[in-house]
């Protein structure tokens, strides 16, 4: 590890030789001047990590000498050394002029303390959070080999997720492959739960051994704030294709404004916009939405336009069917494009006395799809952390985020955010045989005589089992499990590299189904 360098400036000087020669024993090479000059002069001949600077010095003082070292080098880090504890230089170092302030008389350890948060924090950090992961990667490996339960692999999820955006902090670890056949393997086993157990969570809800599905989400966190808080204004946010590890970046610029509660729920198969949003709303699988609404389920094909204009209209139902009367008339925004976005933050004001206001964001879904159409996408997010930061440099600057913002400063305002389901990276082609007339989703089909490698895909051959729609007597559906996708047999070579390493959605795996229901209220 290169020598860091330190110059240490005090015009009494001799006073820290001691501590000057105790740095030295730990490994820095340590410079001093003794007035402002001679340190500025210091710094332009020199490459140095970190600055001890004197506040109150013989001609020019320690903040111009700042003041000229930071029009420099505006990232070299100066720790200011000062007799008084004056709030004005706390307020300085918060504001990032300074990285540190020491209090004289010094001591030492302190000295040592500053220089290793600041020379060797992120060195000390990745260490530690190796030692960390290591220690988990074994505990994780172990419960793979157990039969878990729903609780537990959401535990497992919630792990993995924490340690993926944990590493994101630590580029210099070679941990990132290890974790990311973690989670391949996980999503092996994932998906053999799901298989196995799935057909008995639809018929048991409610039932210890099963998890909150996607039909109870809207009554069981949205409509219980419209019972219990007659007064309070509920606002219903649903963020399509929204991951875990994208909450959680967006997490972080809202825990300043709010109280945050978050839970988790699976998400229904499969895991795809017209059927998992409009199970959410309608509070009903999509078989039973087919069968009590069939105006409102069409057979056309599976996608955004056709299968999902009617959400307000079964969220109304769903509070009709649980004799739930609003103060005043639903609200239903949907949020296709930032025009639509700014309209709604500008008038955000005006929505505070509705009793409920159900909102879809539909711009994380669109980065998935772009991504999947655009070289430049792929360029700016060619994997996982580039991903997640897209997302953070998205909602930082989002009307979503000034959204929230504003209804932060309201009184009497509870905030439900959610997504229908997630999306996962896929890496591997399933080879799959079928008509021409079946859907054409890469994650999930359904037709006549479809064939696909039990291995990479679920087989479904009663609709009824799954509680999907018929849509026919010789209609099948298949799912795709852990990170597979689709490839028709003509022009294969040319389809499996063309849909290689895009984000899809409407599969089995933790990223699409174990998904984060968060309530929050402002402070």
């Amino acid at each position: 590890m290169k020598e860091k360098k330190i110059l240490w400036v005090d015009d009494e000087i001799e006073l820290f030789r001691s501590h000057i020669i105790f740095l030295s024993e730990k490994g820095y090479a340590v410079d001093t001047a003794t007035n402002g000059e001679d340190a500025l002069s210091s710094v332009k001949e020199n490459e140095y990590d970190l600055i001890f600077l004197d506040e109150m010095m013989a001609g020019m003082g320690g903040l111009e000498t700042l003041s000229q070292i930071k029009d420099m080098y505006p990232n070299l880090p100066v720790v200011m050394i000062t007799k008084s504890e004056e709030e004005t230089l706390m307020d300085e170092a918060i504001g990032g002029k300074i990285a540190d302030y020491l209090t004289k008389p010094v001591n030492p350890s302190q000295v040592l303390l500053v220089c290793k948060k600041l020379l060797e924090g992120k060195r000390i950090s990745s260490q530690y959070a190796a030692k960390d992961y290591l220690s988990d990667f074994n505990e994780i490996s172990r419960a793979f080999l157990n039969d878990m339960d729903f609780a537990e692999w959401i535990e497992i999820y919630l792990k993995l997720v924490n340690w993926d955006v944990e590493l994101d902090t630590h580029p210099g670890i070679n941990l990132r492959q290890s974790l990311n056949d973690q989670k391949k393997e996980g999503n092996k086993e994932f998906s053999k739960f799901v298989e196995r157990n799935y057909r008995k969570w639809t018929t048991s809800p409610g039932d210890i051994n099963t998890p909150v599905l996607t039909p109870e989400i809207s009554q069981k966190y949205v409509l219980k704030h419209l019972i219990s808080e007659p007064n309070v204004s509920v606002f219903y946010f649903v963020i399509d294709c929204l991951r875990l590890d994208q909450w959680l970046i967006m997490e972080k610029h809202l825990s300043e404004y709010f109280k945050i509660d978050k839970e988790y729920y699976y998400a229904i198969l499969p895991t795809a916009t017209p059927y998992a949003r409009n199970a959410l709303f309608s509070g009903l699988f999509p078989s039973e939405i087919e069968k009590n609404y069939p105006q409102y389920w069409t057979n056309g094909d599976d996608d955004e336009k056709s299968m999902n204009k009617y959400e307000k209209e079964l969220l109304q139902l769903l509070l009709d069917r649980k004799r739930i009367k609003l103060r005043n008339e639903l609200k239903y925004i949907k949020i296709i494009d930032p025009e639509v976005g700014r309209n709604f933050e500008q008038n955000i004001l005006s929505y505070k006395n509705n009793h409920l206001t159900a909102v879809v964001v539909n711009f994380l879904d669109m980065i998935a799809h772009g991504r999947s159409d655009s070289d430049l996408l792929k360029e700016i997010a060619p994997d996982e952390p580039a991903y997640r930061s897209l997302t953070d440099s998205w909602f930082k600057h989002s009307s979503l985020f000034a959204t929230f913002k504003a209804l932060a400063g309201l009184n009497n305002v509870k905030i439900v955010v959610t997504t229908d389901h997630g999306s996962i990276r896929s890496l591997r082609g399933a080879k799959v045989l079928g008509d021409k007339e079946a859907s054409v989703n890469l994650r999930f089909k359904y037709g006549r005589n479809l064939k696909v490698d039990e291995k990479h895909a679920v087989y479904i051959k009663n609709a009824d089992d799954f509680k999907l729609p018929r849509r026919g007597v010789t209609i099948n559906y298949i799912i795709a499990k852990e990170d597979f996708y689709f490839v028709y047999p003509t022009d294969y070579h040319k389809y499996l590299t063309y849909y290689k390493d895009t984000f899809q959605h409407g599969g089995i795996s933790m990223e699409e189904m174990i998904l984060p229901v968060i309530t929050m209220e402002p402070k």
